[in-house]
């Protein structure tokens, strides 16, 4: 089954002129099924960018998907157009009441900044609560797995030296879990941030499950109450081209990032990158959705807890 959208949603042409089956609210309505409801909480700077690239991953289940995107009332996204916003995004406060099968919630540029000191924090806070009893599984990505560690089981972060800038080979903890089904061994994610959590602060928390790591890049997957909750440090979301712009806008201007690791071919930017994370991602997307979102989740919608 497709996924269901928001009548011209961007994501929709751009998507069918990669062959990926989506339909929108008119046609979504002639069928008789009970689609999941998705939220995503948005956070990332260029909106329509980081829509299409969850919208691309999650086109790949077989259950249709009714995806909602929320925004926040206390910050006004400054790289996207108002009419976007206004057209396709609802405030938190307008679906506070509503309950949702699973969640997505982004990273965001403001991971160099202390929690306390993200001027929509508090708000931040109000979400991560009413998902645990709102959603039946949610995905925290990058700056947000931190901010949930954080809020939730008490996980600090480290600023690093250097930006962990590049693509990572990581190793799966507990291959049997239904979230690696169909994995290899070893998985390449995409990486692109300033700070970091601890291993030992995972591993001392009974509450966390550490699921998969890398040598270099660090904690990549963590995993908390049965699989209700995932905090994912890297971006298996990112297009082919997501790095090659973040280096290219950089480049020159801030002293702490360097050519990106293991992406470009021969480590050369004119050679443009390889790909190497994309069937990986598809899969992780397509068993959370199957393994912790359908199976998980009631039947009636409202008997979440």
């Amino acid at each position: 089954m497709p996924l269901r959208l928001p009548d011209r949603l961007p994501a929709i042409e751009l998507l069918k002129q990669e062959n990926i089956f989506v339909m929108d609210d008119t046609r979504a309505h002639s069928q008789d099924i009970r689609p999941l409801k998705i939220a995503i909480l948005n956070l990332m700077p260029l909106k329509i960018t980081t829509e299409t690239d969850l919208i691309r991953l999650l086109s790949n289940t077989p259950l249709q998907l009714d995806i909602s995107f929320m925004k926040l009332k206390s910050h006004t996204p400054k790289n996207t157009p108002i009419e976007h916003m206004m057209m396709f995004y609802r405030d938190f406060s307008e679906m506070r009441h509503e309950k949702y099968d699973g969640m997505i919630v982004t990273g965001a540029p403001v991971e160099q900044l202390k929690f306390e000191d993200v001027s929509y924090w508090d708000e931040i806070k109000d979400i991560f609560s009413w998902a645990r009893t709102h959603v039946t599984s949610t995905l925290y990505i990058c700056w947000a797995a931190q901010a949930g560690l954080y809020y939730h089981y008490n996980v600090p972060k480290y600023p690093l030296p250097m930006k962990m800038f590049g693509i990572f080979p990581q190793k799966i903890l507990d291959p049997q879990l239904p979230i690696f089904r169909g994995f290899d061994d070893e998985f390449m994610m995409p990486h692109s941030r300033h700070t970091e959590v601890h291993r030992e602060d995972i591993l001392s928390n009974p509450d966390l499950t550490l699921l998969a790591e890398s040598e270099d890049s660090g904690v990549s997957i963590v995993m908390a109450r049965g699989g209700r909750e995932f905090f994912i440090t890297g971006h298996l979301e990112y297009s082919p081209n997501t790095l090659d712009n973040e280096y290219k806008r950089d480049k020159g201007i801030r002293d702490d990032v360097a050519l990106p690791k293991n992406y470009y071919r021969n480590d050369d930017p004119d050679q443009g990158p390889k790909v190497t994370w994309r069937s990986h991602a598809n899969l992780f997307y397509t068993n959370w959705v199957n393994y912790y979102v359908y199976q998980e989740t009631p039947y009636n919608i409202e008997d979440i807890r």
